[in-house]
């Protein structure tokens, strides 16, 4: 699960691609956790416009990097979700917990 990462400033935008899902979770997360923990930024933006399919998986992730910047006292924004991710998303109300654009 290859991840993208770009600093601006004091906010990270890491770009995810590929499959969500409980295969590739785990090492997501471990890239996710290096990439917050080294930069520390102020906000977070996770741009999913690469994946290509999330389960249950996905919402672990995203719930493990909120929680990692809120830790750090950050933000986390959610963009560029693809429809059957925001599908995923919005049935398990992750919106009342992270901004999702």
């Amino acid at each position: 699960m290859p991840i993208t990462v770009t600093s601006r400033d004091s906010a990270l935008t890491i770009a995810l691609s590929g499959e969500i899902d409980h295969h590739g979770a785990r090492e997501m997360m471990a890239q996710l956790d290096d990439a917050i923990a080294t930069r520390l930024p102020a906000r977070l933006v996770l741009d999913l416009s690469g994946v290509t399919f999330m389960d249950s998986s996905g919402i672990a992730v995203l719930l493990r990097a909120l929680r990692q910047e809120q830790h750090i006292g950050g933000s986390l924004r959610v963009t560029n979700i693809p429809a059957q991710a925001r599908r995923v998303l919005d049935a398990a109300g992750v919106g009342r917990l992270i901004t999702l654009d």
